[in-house]
């Protein structure tokens, strides 16, 4: 739909004013000059014995300073000018009154102004006061949400300014309410897990008699591991949350390099497609490099079998695939698995973690320009998808990989 805009809706609402004003001025003055018009007169000329020499009906002429005029043909068919010369005026006496069209006076001349004045303001008022109102309409809902009420919107009416700033306001307010929510619902969920292991960590204290064993002191080291692991990721996540927050220097990262250390960590198999030896994108090297990570650790956490990565160029974009072979995500789950905390039913008392992995990598993705996104696989298990927007030096090329790549981390 054509959007007009609000200087040009203006615009047209004078012009639209000027001319009721014009047209109502104009019949105005038609009117008036039809009914001051000199109506038609009999005029008859008779000779001394009272016969009819000559007779007309005749519209009479003023002639400015002669007096009035009228035109009598004759029976012998000339045609005789009758003139009535003005009447004297007394020493003293004003000349009369010029009202022009409008009569004697200004009486009818304003009345005629403020008829005009009226049908302009009829004319432009409710296309004006349809424009303030949406104004009106937008600074309530500023109020009301700046008065803390974050869920207040504004009605997206037209296809102007007014409504493209309302659109704005909308999409901001509800931004700020989703990330004031995601903050809320993290400090929630960051409480509760950091509940758990000090539980532990309490009770085995309280149960230990003398020196602690080899099993008390391994479960001990990995719930203080998991309290660091958790706080490691509560701080990362705000500090991508954060846009102000320098998360590090952007420089060259070649991701098939990186996906093949992380592979070989984990012993996961990598396949890089096409010409996808190696591809460059521009970004924070431990960033990405956690991203991958936990990708890795959450297909391994899941899978029954092993873990394939494909890495492969896809229209700009260099796109990292991490599949296993574990129950799969429901489609309905694919999206809310990228919440903070978020775990599908039962994962937590059957597989640990605390559920702020998958949030963090998209997390990652969003402040490299890229995406995530989960896929079923053919078979059964899950593809967890990373799409990064790939150098402008490198893009639609192949570069070699790094020398210190894996032996063995890469099957073409």
């Amino acid at each position: 739909m054509l959007r007009v805009p609000l200087y040009v809706r203006i615009w047209l609402a004078v012009v639209v004013g000027v001319a009721v004003l014009t047209l109502a001025a104009g019949w105005l003055v038609h009117k008036v000059a039809e009914d001051q018009q000199p109506q038609p007169r009999d005029v008859i000329i008779r000779n001394e014995a009272g016969e009819v020499m000559g007779q007309a009906r005749t519209r009479p002429v003023r002639v400015p300073g002669q007096g009035t005029e009228f035109q009598v043909a004759m029976n012998n068919g000339s045609v005789y000018t009758v003139q009535l010369p003005p009447r004297p005026r007394p020493p003293g006496e004003p000349p009369p009154a010029r009202g022009g069209p409008w009569g004697r006076g200004s009486t009818p001349f304003l009345l005629m102004l403020s008829i005009v004045g009226l049908a302009v303001a009829v004319a432009t008022y409710p296309i004006i006061r349809r424009l303030t109102q949406r104004l009106e309409d937008l600074r309530r809902g500023v109020e009301r949400w700046g008065e803390g009420d974050l869920s207040a919107r504004v009605q997206e009416r037209g296809n102007d300014e007014v409504a493209f700033l309302a659109s704005r306001f909308n999409h901001a307010a509800q931004r700020v309410e989703l990330l004031v929510r995601s903050h809320k619902s993290l400090l929630a969920n960051a409480s509760h897990e950091l509940r758990s292991p000090l539980a532990r960590i309490r009770m085995g204290l309280e149960l230990m008699e003398g020196a602690p064993s080899a099993s008390q002191r391994q479960e001990m080291l990995r719930n203080i591991g998991e309290l660091d692991q958790l706080i490691e990721e509560i701080l990362l996540a705000s500090r991508l949350d954060a846009r102000e927050t320098d998360i590090g220097t952007f420089e060259e990262v070649h991701l098939t390099g990186l996906a093949a250390e992380e592979c070989a960590r984990v012993g996961a198999d990598l396949e890089a497609q096409g010409c996808s030896t190696d591809m460059v994108v521009q970004g924070v090297s431990k960033l990405l490099r956690r991203a991958i990570r936990n990708l890795l650790e959450n297909a391994r956490r899941y899978s029954s079998g092993p873990v394939e990565v494909v890495v492969q160029h896809d229209a700009g974009h260099a796109m990292l695939s991490v599949c296993d072979r574990g129950p799969g995500v429901p489609p309905e789950q694919r999206e809310r698995i990228f919440e903070p905390f978020y775990r599908l039913p039962g994962a937590s008392e059957r597989e640990g973690g605390v559920g702020l992995g998958l949030a963090l990598v998209r997390s990652i993705a969003q402040r490299h320009h890229g995406s995530v996104h989960c896929e079923g696989r053919e078979g059964g298990g899950a593809c967890f998808v990373l799409r990064l927007p790939m150098a402008a030096a490198t893009e639609g090329r192949a570069v070699s990989a790094p020398a210190d790549l894996p032996v063995g981390a890469l099957q073409s």
